[in-house]
């Protein structure tokens, strides 16, 4: 990484972080409880359109991340066939 900061959105608040970050580092310097809730399998990064995205992607200057919660589905139902 490199000493210049871009500017990332995470959920509409706009965060600086140093350029080659990750998704993960954006998050955390966002809020330290949303990134420990995303290690942790409770929350779920997204890009501005709602697609997941790895936590491992590189920001860029703009990137714009939402947080969700991670909803476990059940398993379908093939009995009603």
């Amino acid at each position: 990484m490199t000493d210049r900061l871009v500017r990332v959105f995470v959920n509409a608040a706009g965060v600086d972080v140093p350029s080659g970050s990750t998704a993960l580092d954006a998050v955390r310097a966002y809020d330290a409880g949303a990134a420990s809730d995303v290690e942790g399998g409770r929350r779920l990064i997204t890009d501005s359109r709602g697609l997941p995205l790895d936590a491992s992607a590189a920001m860029s200057a703009g990137s714009i991340i939402r947080l969700v919660a991670k909803r476990d589905r059940a398993p379908a139902d093939d009995s009603a066939e």
